[in-house]
């Protein structure tokens, strides 16, 4: 079985996320990159598939600019047999339709009887380039599981939603997105650092992919800085200071 794993490279969380305001673009320079913590989770769902069957094949693919090849390296490293990195000037600010056709290419390319992924990344929030997939591949998408089981070319599920849980299953090939549910990642070992230095990771451009169109369809209107957070207020104890706590936390619905 074959299980490619999207893989996205990401401002880190920890620091402050910044915008381009000239462009109206992620600003990459301002921060340094980390996999999202949600794909994480998906390559350790991964992981322990190919842990307990050992002819499991797990690639790694992202799509970003020459600094996304560090998501990549991480995957390598926590026990991927390969990465798959889409690099091209032309997708620079691609928005979720042209990223959807052009993973889709790439996942046609590459060829999988399962795509995990985190069903939203920590910096644009969208959440759909799975379902646009899905659609692109013409595959079932089992969205926002909180277990999942692979076997015998077919997957099950748990699917969390605003009401309870659904039990769903489907023949592979298929699309899946884990969430926070699903077990935290392994952390590499010394042995996967040095291994991941001679794993094979394959460069692909959008030409080659033959997505040169169509072009992004979303347009930055504008871009306005977050204005400077108001500075707090502080209360003093000069025996009244309980009854304006209580007060403020009604006043703000915090209780």
């Amino acid at each position: 079985m074959k299980i490619v794993v999207l893989v996205k490279h990401v401002p880190d969380t920890a620091e402050e996320r910044k915008l381009d305001l000239a462009t109206g673009q992620l600003d990459r320079e301002a921060t340094g990159g980390v996999v999202d913590e949600i794909n994480e989770r998906a390559l350790e769902a991964a992981l322990r598939i190919k842990d307990s069957n050992k002819g499991t094949e797990v690639v790694a693919m992202t799509m970003g600019p020459e600094g996304a090849a560090q998501a990549l390296r991480k995957a390598l490293s926590m026990g991927a047999d390969s990465g798959v990195h889409i690099v091209d000037d032309s997708l620079s600010g691609a928005d979720t339709g042209r990223t959807a056709a052009t993973l889709a290419a790439a996942l046609r390319s590459t060829g999988f009887d399962v795509v995990l992924a985190g069903n939203e990344s920590t910096d644009g929030r969208a959440g759909v380039i799975p379902a646009m997939l899905a659609e692109h591949l013409q595959l079932p998408l089992l969205g926002s599981l909180i277990s999942a089981e692979i076997a015998d070319g077919a997957v099950s599920g748990v699917r969390q939603g605003e009401g309870g849980t659904l039990d769903i299953h489907t023949g592979l090939p298929a699309v899946l997105t884990v969430t926070e549910r699903f077990p935290e990642a392994r952390f590499p070992n010394f042995k996967g650092i040095l291994t991941a230095k001679r794993k094979p990771v394959t460069t692909l451009s959008a030409s080659r992919l033959g997505v040169q169109a169509p072009v992004s369809r979303t347009v930055v209107i504008s871009t306005v800085e977050r204005p400077p957070r108001p500075a707090g207020r502080k209360l003093i104890d000069d025996g009244t200071a309980a009854n304006e706590l209580a007060e403020f936390l009604v006043a703000n619905r915090l209780v």
